[in-house]
């Protein structure tokens, strides 16, 4: 699994328009060969910077399979608008994790559960009945 990282600086006073298109173009990158997640997070101390994080099983899903994908192009129309300047788009792999389960809390059906074993990505468990 590869996680694709890219800082996007959007165009000022567009915030709210990105937005919505990215509610729009979500589905896009969801449908492609070898997606697993997403995560769009807004900058604190300046409005119109985001952090886009997408997890892929291969570089070469995101690289090759997406964009050279009809939905890719389709993507670009909702969104490359909105970039100034167009964004450095970078790869990594994961070499730690840490998940204190202590503090994790995981609900099911209003019984509380713990996992017993993780799997990448988040959406993956396995549960063990605390006593």
């Amino acid at each position: 699994m590869i996680t694709e990282i890219a800082l996007l600086k959007i165009r000022q006073g567009q915030s709210a328009a990105f937005e919505e298109a990215f509610i729009k173009a979500q589905p896009i990158i969801e449908a492609a060969r070898g997606y697993i997640q997403h995560e769009l997070l807004q900058c604190l101390e300046q409005e119109d910077k985001y952090l886009l994080k997408v997890r892929w099983n291969t570089i070469e899903d995101h690289t090759t399979g997406f964009r050279q994908s009809d939905g890719y192009k389709e993507w670009k129309k909702l969104l490359h608008h909105f970039y100034n300047p167009f964004p450095v788009v970078e790869h990594y792999k994961r070499i730690f994790l840490n998940i204190d389960y202590a503090k994790t809390r995981i609900y099911n059906n209003g019984i509380h559960r713990k996992p017993d074993w993780f799997i990448e990505p988040y959406r993956y468990y396995f549960f063990q009945e605390e006593n």
